[in-house]
């Protein structure tokens, strides 16, 4: 439950900065404004920390699941404190690597769609920054959901408690289940990297980041349902509060 806290603590930060993002644009298209205020880098700052973070507590829960199932004896995995470390060292991460073209000053306003954004040309920083946040998560995330696919495949062919096979069985769903979330994610993104591509052959549509961006938020919407749907937990929470919210009303009315 603490791994996907942290996810969903990532998710709404992500959603956090998107919808600050959104509203600047609006504010600025509405009222004909062709310059940033004093929070538009600190906005697109904290939307590649809340992304990456948001990426790599998927590929958290991933290990967790693989390495319960794999590793059953090694509780080291499966500690409360285990997991805290990690949950600061990817978030550690998150929060630096940004830095890498902060200093460089390649964070620039784009005054046609109204966004502070990392340029886009051929860089290090570029590339570093669809690698860390992007490419490496997701692909470690696939390679663990294929690994953990064949691992149960091979223990339906031995001789395994019943207990222990239904357990590696329903682990490998919850991968499943953050495949789906990633892959959301994924192809959403996939315009914004389309556009990336564009852009590095000189061929820059006017309001090329509009699109990408509505993609972008649309995935937020489909990953909180999904997860919502996806963790019994939390939605037995939700409806618990609500329950008790109701009751709270109807006892006062009465």
């Amino acid at each position: 439950m603490l791994l996907v806290t942290n996810s969903c603590a990532a998710l709404c930060l992500s959603a956090a900065a998107l919808l600050s993002i959104s509203i600047f644009t609006l504010i600025n298209d509405y009222e004909q404004i062709e310059y940033e205020d004093s929070l538009c880098i600190f906005r697109a700052h904290v939307l590649f920390i809340s992304y990456a973070a948001l990426n790599y507590s998927y590929l958290l829960q991933s290990s967790y699941r693989y390495a319960i199932v794999v590793y059953p004896t090694y509780l080291f995995f499966q500690s409360i404190r285990t997991q805290i470390i990690l949950i600061c060292i990817i978030w550690i991460c998150a929060i630096t690597y940004p830095f890498a073209f902060d200093f460089n000053g390649e964070i620039i306003y784009n005054v046609n769609n109204q966004i502070c954004m990392l340029q886009f040309h051929i860089s290090f920083s570029l590339f570093y920054a669809i690698a860390f946040a992007y490419t490496i998560p997701i692909l470690f995330i696939i390679l663990l959901y294929f690994k953990l696919v064949r691992y149960v495949k091979q223990m339906n062919k031995r001789v395994v408690i019943v207990n222990t096979l239904y357990r590696a069985r329903q682990q490998l769903q919850m991968v499943q289940r953050v495949v789906i979330l990633v892959m959301i994610l994924f192809v959403n993104g996939f315009p914004y990297v389309f556009f990336i591509i564009l852009t590095l052959f000189g061929r820059e549509p006017k309001y090329y980041l509009r699109i990408p961006y509505i993609f972008i938020n649309i995935s937020m919407v489909l990953v909180t349902i999904a997860l919502y749907r996806f963790t019994d937990p939390l939605k037995e929470s939700i409806k618990k509060n609500l329950r008790r919210r109701t009751n709270i009303v109807t006892a006062g009315l009465t």
